[in-house]
């Protein structure tokens, strides 16, 4: 068994939501948050904000860290144990522009139940339900925005 670790963030700009869709050779489709691979040498947090910047083409902000996901997959040669850790972000805009090179062909902010039913995999609603209600409670507290916070 491989372990790996990525990182990502669920992007909030004015109560929206990034999402990617990937189309890979149309063998894999389906709504993503942001995420990648930690490099070597890099913190979490820097690799958060490296892979949302990377697939998204958005200068994203980190509020505060919302959790951490785990999954397995299958390779060709191997069982994939992942952890991701997520980062609760904000944009200062609605621009997004998909990472072609990485089979992504769409990204765009959605309404908060749309994202949760657009996304393809059960931990990745679990970690936007867990994200959502941080960014509501900040909101609720007028500390969403507010440079203090964090």
């Amino acid at each position: 068994m491989i372990e790996a670790t990525s990182c990502g963030g669920v992007v909030i700009f004015r109560g929206k939501v990034l999402l990617l869709y990937k189309n890979y050779k149309n063998k894999y489709e389906g709504w993503v948050l942001p995420k990648g691979t930690v490099e070597k040498g890099e913190e979490h947090d820097e690799t958060a904000l490296r892979e949302v910047k990377e697939e998204t083409g958005v200068s994203a902000s980190i509020i505060k860290y919302v959790g951490k996901s785990n999954y397995t997959f299958n390779t060709a040669f191997d069982v994939v144990n992942k952890d991701v850790h997520w980062y609760l972000m904000m944009s200062d805009s609605y621009y997004s522009k998909p990472q072609r090179e990485e089979y992504f062909v769409d990204s765009g902010y959605y309404k908060y139940h749309e994202a949760y039913h657009l996304l393809k995999f059960p931990n990745e609603k679990q970690i936007l339900e867990q994200a959502y209600s941080e960014y509501v409670d900040l909101k609720k507290k007028n500390l969403w925005g507010n440079k203090k916070y964090y």
